[in-house]
C-alpha cells in the first residue's frame, strides 16, 4: 500500500512536471500584454512599441501595448505583480520602479526586489545638464564653484519630486559638496522653457528631444550624462570630463520584467526574442535616433543591475533627505 503511494505521488509529479515544461515550450500560445505605466507618446511608451512589433514576428504572437498611466507608474506596476506569472502579463518599467518604493515604502504597493522577474533592460536615456543659451556661465566648473561658495545661489529645475532630473541633480550636488536649489514642475516640458528663459540656472534633461532646441540656439549643453560624447552634440564634454566619472549610471533605463516566479523558460524565451529585436539594425536605428543607449543584457544582468540603480537611488535619496511630491 506505501509503496503503490509513493508510486502514485512520483507519477502526479512526474506529470506535473511534464505539463509545465509543455506549456514552457510551447510559449506562447497566446497575445501577450505589456503594460506600461506611461501615457502613449512618451519615451518609455515609444521604446516599448518599437520592441513589441518586432519581438511579436519573432514569438509568433501579438504582443499589444496597455497604456496605464498615473500614480507615477505605481498603477501599472501592482497591476502586473499581482498577475499571473505566466508571461503572459508583462510590464515596461522605468526608474520609478525602483524609486517608488525607496520615497513611499509599503504605500507604493510592491518590493522592486521580491515582487517581478527580470527580463532584460532594454536601453538607458542618457541625461544632459543643459542652461539657456544667453547665460553668462560658461562651463560646469564655473556653475559649481558659486554653487559651492554660494549655498542655493544656484538653481536647478526637474520634472517633479524623485524624477530622474531631480536625483541626477541632488547627486551631481553630493558629489560636488554643493548645496544647491531644486525647482520642481510638473513635467520635463515646463522646466525646460523655464530654463531656457533664465528663471532656473540648469537641470539634467533627457536626451530626447534636445537637437531641436541646441540648433535653435534656446539653450546649450553643460555636459553630457554619457561614457562617450555624443555624436550629436560632438563639442559638449561628458560628465567624466568634467570631473564627475561613473555619472552615465544616473541614466533613466527602460526594461521588461515579469511577476515574480515566471518560469524560467518562459522568462528565456523573452529574453532571447527581446535581445534578438533590440540587434535587428532598423530597431537598433529608430532607437539611436531617439538619443538611447541600447543595452539588451541577460535576466541575471538585469537584476543585478536592478539592484545597483536601488542602491544607488537609496542613498541619494537618504542623503538629500528626498521627500515624496504628495500633490
Amino acid at each position: 500500500m506505501k509503496k503503490s503511494f509513493l508510486t502514485l505521488i512520483a507519477a502526479v509529479a512526474c506529470a506535473s512536471t511534464t505539463l509545465v515544461y509543455a506549456q514552457t515550450a510551447e510559449f506562447p500560445t497566446k497575445p501577450i500584454r505589456l503594460v506600461v505605466g506611461f501615457a502613449a507618446g512618451g519615451p518609455t511608451d515609444i521604446i516599448a512599441r518599437v520592441l513589441a512589433k518586432d519581438m511579436s514576428i519573432l514569438l509568433g504572437q501579438t504582443i499589444f501595448i496597455d497604456n496605464k498611466a498615473g500614480a507615477s507608474s505605481m498603477i501599472a506596476t501592482r497591476e502586473v505583480k499581482n498577475a499571473a506569472p505566466d508571461g503572459y502579463t508583462l510590464l515596461f518599467s522605468s526608474l520609478g520602479l525602483n524609486v517608488n518604493p525607496i520615497l513611499l515604502g509599503e504605500q507604493a504597493g510592491y518590493n522592486p526586489r521580491t515582487d517581478f522577474t527580470p527580463i532584460s533592460n532594454a536601453a538607458t536615456l542618457p541625461l544632459v545638464a543643459v542652461q539657456a543659451y544667453d547665460s553668462p556661465v560658461k562651463s560646469m566648473a564655473e556653475l559649481l564653484k558659486t554653487a559651492q561658495s554660494k549655498p542655493e545661489a544656484v538653481s536647478f529645475a526637474s520634472s517633479g519630486n524623485g524624477g530622474s532630473g531631480h536625483l541626477a541633480g541632488e547627486l551631481l550636488g553630493t558629489l560636488a559638496k554643493a548645496k544647491m536649489l531644486h525647482v520642481p514642475y510638473k513635467g520635463n516640458g515646463p522646466a525646460l522653457l523655464e530654463v531656457m528663459a533664465g528663471r532656473v540656472d540648469f537641470m539634467f534633461y533627457p536626451v530626447i528631444g534636445l537637437a531641436d532646441n541646441v540648433a535653435a540656439k534656446r539653450i546649450k549643453i553643460l555636459a553630457v550624462g554619457t561614457a562617450k560624447r555624443l555624436a550629436q552634440f560632438p563639442d559638449a564634454p561628458t560628465m567624466s570630463e568634467v570631473g564627475f566619472p561613473g555619472f552615465e549610471a544616473t541614466a533613466p533605463w527602460v526594461g521588461m520584467l515579469a511577476p515574480a516566479k515566471t518560469p524560467p523558460a518562459v522568462v528565456n524565451r523573452l529574453n532571447d526574442a527581446m535581445v534578438k529585436a533590440l540587434a535587428k539594425p532598423e530597431v537598433k536605428a529608430q532607437l539611436e535616433k531617439l538619443g538611447a543607449v541600447i543595452v539588451g543584457d541577460s535576466p541575471a544582468e538585469f537584476a543585478a543591475y536592478l539592484k545597483r540603480d536601488y542602491d544607488r537611488w537609496d542613498h541619494v535619496i537618504k542623503a538629500a533627505a528626498i521627500k515624496a511630491d504628495v500633490n
